[in-house]
């Protein structure tokens, strides 16, 4: 799967084609991640760094902007739904 990436990769960076289809299928994966899943994971990561809820949430709706496929804009409060239920 993705031959023609592995191939690119191999031969502009210092990866073997195992460490290139590693890379490639952990990428994939990180950019799998549903909204949802991704908001639960960045508030664990914030809080884990002592940000306050008032300081994380502003930072996961920024942070949505930024993914590759953006998501529908989300409110404060459905960003909390998300994390709490």
């Amino acid at each position: 799967m993705h031959d023609d990436l592995v191939d690119h990769l191999t031969r502009s960076t210092p990866l073997s084609r195992g460490e290139a289809s590693r890379v490639i299928q952990d990428v994939l994966a990180y950019f799998d991640e549903t909204t949802e899943e991704f908001v639960r994971r960045r508030h664990r990561e914030l809080q884990a760094q002592g940000l306050v809820n008032a300081e994380i949430f502003e930072r996961i709706e920024a942070d949505l902007k930024y993914r590759t496929v953006a998501p529908p804009e989300l409110t404060l409060r459905q960003l909390r739904r998300i994390v709490y239920g």
